[in-house]
């Protein structure tokens, strides 16, 4: 695979995710690294099945999202719904392009992975 079209998924898929962290308020140095975390991660991965790399937004954002549940706790918390205790969206597709949040409970698509700041209202 060219790696100038490696380099330019994994560039566009950190802005996606940094973009979502910071419409949720949550993107503090320690959570940056988990990002740089997974981009690395990504790298080795795609590298290994170039033709993954249409995936890499959407494994990137559930890299970050399990780490964070990890460390500091669920995200991102949905915001559809309002009854019920909080709990996180999902991405979907798990392993496929054009990634989305989505609230499994009320089945409903969210947002594409870099633009919960539409729906937060940020």
């Amino acid at each position: 695979m060219e790696l100038n079209r490696l380099e330019q998924a994994l560039h566009s898929a950190r802005a996606l995710v940094m973009a979502d962290l910071v419409a949720g308020d949550v993107a503090e140095a320690a959570i940056v690294s988990l990002v740089e975390d997974a981009v690395t991660h990504r790298r080795w991965w795609v590298e290994q099945w170039p033709e993954g790399v249409s995936f890499v937004t959407g494994l990137i954002a559930q890299d970050v999202q399990d780490a964070l549940l990890e460390r500091y706790g669920r995200w991102p918390l949905c915001p559809v719904c309002t009854e019920g205790g909080p709990h996180a969206l999902d991405v979907e597709p798990e392993l496929g392009p054009d990634p989305h949040w989505v609230c499994t409970k009320a089945t409903v698509s969210v947002a594409p992975v870099g633009a919960l700041a539409e729906v937060l209202g940020r």
